[in-house]
């Protein structure tokens, strides 16, 4: 196992993030343009995301075990759900809100693919999707929920581009369909700005926290404890348990593993939680996972 490939997209994020700062204190991005490209990735790049990555060769053997995957994706979120409900009591309502996404949701997509892909190559970023898969459904019903305080409409949901993307994603996976070549490699290049983007307005939002503020406050290390050492040992402890085969235990931990989700900033910003919060625990989680990960990928080794 290169532990080589952590370090290069802990890299790449963070380049990512000190372009996205420096547009924004040298004005090249205003606060308004920041609010237009939230809304580009909430609604264009990510579902776009979603439904490209099921553009994959249908096995039956294979679909047994991404149901493993599946089954397992759905009961960590929820015991997530459940552990953020408990333990951030004691924050603020917006301080919370953060801590109890961060807790749920990780940087599942663009951490964990090339890392699966480095280990276990196609297998383990087909059996990541699904997990994936199950990161959409949740931070589009879930997530909303956690930073609004309510459901909403299911209409509303159902009717949301990304839990649409999952759908017909599924849809094309199963019959199987796969699209024109020009087609699929349009959604494809859109959908490879959704992470640069992700991490480009977390850089632009950090220009509104002040140097020694960046990593002050307990809840930013608090959070990050749970999302980076927690979280996966948990799932460590369950595949173990369950006697998940070593491909779909690997692919299980080390994807629950990744550091805060970059979607934890838009969603902020738009349900009225602590961006500045959101921002600086992306960025630690990042870059604290150059230890952690490699960290897992030895205990599995192992």
């Amino acid at each position: 196992m290169d532990n080589s490939v952590v370090i290069n997209q802990v890299l790449i994020l963070f380049l990512i993030i000190a372009i996205g700062f420096i547009a924004r204190k040298k004005d090249i991005i205003t606060a308004t343009g920041g609010a237009d490209l939230t809304r580009l990735l909430l609604y264009v790049t990510s579902p776009l995301t979603i439904f490209t990555s099921f553009q994959l060769e249908y096995s039956r053997s294979m679909l047994l075990g991404a149901g493993q995957v599946f089954a397992f994706a759905v009961a960590i979120h929820l015991f997530a759900l459940l552990i953020g409900l408990t333990i951030f009591n004691r924050y603020p309502e917006p301080v919370k809100r953060v801590l109890r996404f961060t807790t749920i949701f990780s940087n599942c997509g663009f951490m964990g693919f090339p890392l699966l892909q480095s280990i276990y190559g196609k297998s383990g970023v087909f059996y990541g999707s699904f997990y994936v898969m199950v990161f959409n459904l949740f931070i589009w019903t879930v997530g909303i929920r956690i930073f609004t305080g309510k459901q909403g409409p299911w209409q509303k949901v159902v009717a949301n581009p990304n839990i649409i993307a999952v759908g017909l994603g599924l849809v094309t996976f199963l019959l199987p369909l796969k699209l024109p070549v020009p087609l699929y490699t349009a959604m494809e290049t859109v959908a490879s700005m959704n992470t640069p983007l992700s991490m480009f307005l977390v850089g632009a939002t950090l220009t509104e926290v002040k140097p020694r503020e960046l990593f002050s406050g307990g809840a930013v290390y608090y959070g990050s404890v749970v999302r980076l050492l927690l979280m996966p040992f948990l799932a460590l402890l369950a595949t173990s348990l369950l006697n998940f085969p070593p491909l779909l235990k690997g692919v299980c931990v080390l994807i629950t593993a990744t550091p805060a989700a970059a979607l934890t900033t838009p969603f902020a910003a738009k349900h009225n939680g602590d961006i500045h919060l959101s921002s600086r625990l992306i960025l630690l989680s990042t870059v604290l996972s150059v230890i952690t990960l490699p960290f897992f990928v030895f205990l599995l080794s192992r």
